[in-house]
C-alpha cells in the first residue's frame, strides 16, 4: 500500500494534526476496501448507462400509451429536473466523501442511522428488481422478431455475461459498460436527427404529421389526471440509476475531481436526450399504437420511429441496440447493488460474510447473492412478461423517489454539519441550488409519490396496481422504527457529525491508461466531454 504523504494529506483534509491521525489510521487498517480502478472516462460513460436504459427505450412507450403525449414530455420534463438537483447535491456530498454506499452512508452519517439502514436494504432491493426487470425487457424486445425463442434462454444468457462482468474484476465492469453505453448515446443522437426528418414527412403513409398526434382522439392528456399522475412513476423508473453514479465513488479514480466533472458536464446531457427523446415520440407516435402497451408485449417507441421512416432493417437494427442497452442496464444495476449489499456488511447492517473480496478486490458473495435475487424475480415471467414489467417498474419508480428523498433530507443536514464544525470552506464541489433546491426536490417527491397511483383507484380500484404503487412505502417506515427500537439509534447532531472519516485522499489512485490503446478509447469520451 502506497505511504501517505503528510503533506499531502494535510491539505486534502484540511484538518489538525489530531484528525491527520485519526485519517491516516483509517486508511490503514481499510487494506480490504475497494480498488479505485474506475478511469474518468469510464465513469463518466456509466452515468449515462445507468441512465437510459428499459425506462426511455420502452417506458417512454407505456407512458404514452396510458397518459398521452402532454403527460410523457411534462412528466418527464418535471422528473428530470428534480433529479437534477437531486445530483447537485448528491455530487457535492460524493466529491467530500467518496464511500461505496454513497447516499446510503450518508443518510446513516448525517440523518438517523436508522435511516441509513432502511435506505441501502431499500435501494439494494431496488437494484436486484432492475437487474429483473432488465431481463424480463429482453424477453418483450425479442418478441419484435419472432414469439417462438424461449422466453427465459435470452435472460440467461445475459445473467451469466453481466455476473461475470460483475465478478472479475471491475475494470471488467466499467469497460462493459463504457462501450456498451457508446452505442446508446450514438442510438439516440441518430434517433432525434431521424425523429425531426419522420415528423417533417420522411415516412411512409403519414406524411407531414407536425403535431396532429397532439389532438389525435383524447389527446393530449389521456385518461384525465390518473394517466397524467401515473407517468410520474414510469418517468422515476426511467430516470432511476442516475444517483447511482455516486455508489462507484468508492471506486472511482480522483473522485474529488472525476464526480463534479459528471455532475455538471453529464447529467444535462441525459436530462436533454430525455426530453428530447420524449418530445419526438410524443409528436410522432400516437399514443393508441398497437404494441405500445398490453399485457404480453412491448414495442419500444424507437423502433417504431425507424419502421416508420420504411426501414424495416432499421427497425431492427434500433431493437438490436435496445436491447444492449437493457444488458447495459442490467450491468449497471447489478453493480450497484452488489456495492450496496458490501456497504451493509461493512456497516453490519448485513451478515459480515458479504464484505468477502475477490484478489481484485470485488465483493464476491454480494455479486451471487443480488443475482441469485435477481434471475428468481426474473422467473416470475410466467403470469405475464408485460404486466411483470410494468409491476416491477412500479416498484423500482417508488423506490427510487424514496432515494431522492433521502438524499434531500442528507444534503441539509450535510450542509448544516459543514456549517457547525466550519468546514464549508473544504468542500471540492458546491451544490449552487442549496438550500431551496433540497427542499423543493423532498416536497415534489413527497407528492408525487402519494398521488401517482391514483389510476389503482379509478376508474376502479385495482389491488395488484395499488400494492405495486404503496407496498413500499410502509415497509420503509417499518424498517426505520424496527431498527431504531432495536439499535436505539439517536437523530445526529451537526455538531458531533462524522465529517472526517473516508474523506477523500489521493493515496492508491492507479495510474491513468497510456499509449495508443487510451487515445482511441478517448475519442468514446468526447461525446461526454
Amino acid at each position: 500500500m502506497a505511504s501517505i504523504d503528510p503533506e499531502k494529506t494535510a491539505y486534502d483534509h484540511g484538518g489538525s494534526p489530531a484528525s491527520l491521525d485519526r485519517t491516516h489510521h483509517a486508511h490503514i487498517i481499510k487494506e480490504d476496501r475497494l480498488r479505485r480502478s474506475l478511469s474518468a472516462r469510464q465513469v463518466q460513460m456509466i452515468a449515462i448507462g445507468g441512465t437510459i436504459g428499459t425506462g426511455l427505450f420502452l417506458g417512454t412507450g407505456k407512458a404514452l400509451a396510458t397518459g398521452g403525449p402532454a403527460s410523457l414530455l411534462l412528466c418527464y420534463a418535471i422528473v428530470g429536473g428534480i433529479v437534477f438537483v437531486t445530483m447537485l447535491s448528491l455530487g457535492e456530498m460524493a466529491a467530500f466523501v467518496p464511500v461505496a454506499g454513497s447516499f446510503c452512508t450518508f443518510a446513516g452519517r448525517y440523518v438517523d442511522p436508522c435511516l441509513g439502514f432502511a435506505l441501502t436494504w431499500n435501494y439494494w432491493f431496488n437494484d436486484a428488481v432492475s437487474t429483473a426487470a432488465d431481463l424480463v425487457a429482453l424477453q418483450l424486445l425479442v418478441q419484435y422478431w419472432t414469439d417462438d425463442f424461449p422466453w427465459y434462454a435470452l435472460g440467461i444468457i445475459v445473467w451469466v455475461l453481466i455476473v461475470l462482468a460483475n465478478i472479475i474484476n471491475v475494470k471488467a465492469y466499467g469497460e462493459l459498460e463504457y462501450w456498451l453505453s457508446l452505442l446508446k448515446v450514438v442510438t439516440i443522437i441518430i434517433f432525434i436527427i431521424l425523429s425531426i426528418a419522420v415528423n417533417a414527412g420522411g415516412n411512409q403513409g403519414y406524411g407531414y404529421i407536425g403535431g396532429k398526434f397532439w389532438t389525435h382522439g383524447d389527446a393530449p392528456f389521456v385518461s384525465g389526471i390518473g394517466g397524467f399522475a401515473s407517468v410520474f412513476v414510469t418517468a422515476s423508473f426511467a430516470y432511476g440509476g442516475t444517483e447511482s453514479i455516486a455508489i462507484t465513488a468508492g471506486e472511482t479514480r480522483d473522485p474529488a475531481r472525476t464526480l463534479p466533472r459528471v455532475v455538471k458536464n453529464v447529467f444535462w446531457r441525459i436530462l436533454l436526450f430525455y426530453i428530447l427523446s420524449a418530445l419526438m415520440i410524443g409528436l410522432n407516435i400516437p399514443y393508441d399504437y398497437p404494441g405500445l402497451n398490453t399485457k404480453s408485449s412491448r414495442t419500444s417507441p424507437f423502433t417504431i420511429a425507424f419502421q416508420m421512416a420504411g426501414s424495416k432493417a432499421a427497425g431492427s437494427y434500433v431493437n438490436a441496440v435496445v436491447i444492449t442497452s437493457v444488458v447495459s442496464a442490467g450491468n449497471h444495476a447489478l453493480y450497484a447493488g452488489t456495492r450496496l449489499l458490501y456497504t451493509l456488511g461493512v456497516n453490519e447492517h448485513a451478515p459480515k460474510f458479504f464484505t468477502k473480496l475477490t484478489r481484485y478486490q470485488v465483493p464476491w458473495v454480494a455479486v451471487v447473492t443480488t443475482s441469485v435475487v435477481s434471475i428468481v424475480l426474473f422467473s416470475l415471467s410466467f403470469a405475464g412478461s408485460g404486466q411483470l414489467w410494468t409491476w416491477l417498474q412500479n416498484l423500482v419508480g417508488v423506490s427510487n423517489q424514496l432515494s431522492w428523498i433521502c438524499i434531500g433530507i442528507a444534503s441539509l443536514r450535510f450542509r448544516a454539519g459543514l456549517k457547525a464544525q466550519g468546514k464549508e470552506h473544504l468542500l471540492p464541489f458546491r451544490n449552487w441550488t442549496y438550500p431551496w433546491g433540497p427542499i423543493l426536490c423532498v416536497s415534489l417527491n413527497i407528492f408525487i409519490v402519494l398521488v401517482q397511483g391514483w389510476s389503482s383507484f379509478s376508474p376502479k380500484f385495482s389491488s395488484v396496481d395499488f400494492v405495486s404503487y404503496y407496498l413500499e412505502l410502509p415497509v420503509f417506515v417499518l424498517m426505520i422504527i424496527v431498527w431504531k427500537l432495536i439499535k436505539r439509534t439517536k437523530f445526529v447532531r451537526a455538531s458531533e457529525m462524522d465529517l472526517e472519516t473516508d474523506v477523500y485522499t489521493k493515496e492508491d489512485i492507479e495510474p491513468e491508461e497510456k499509449g495508443w490503446v487510451s487515445r482511441v478509447k478517448r475519442i468514446g469520451s468526447w461525446f461526454c466531454f
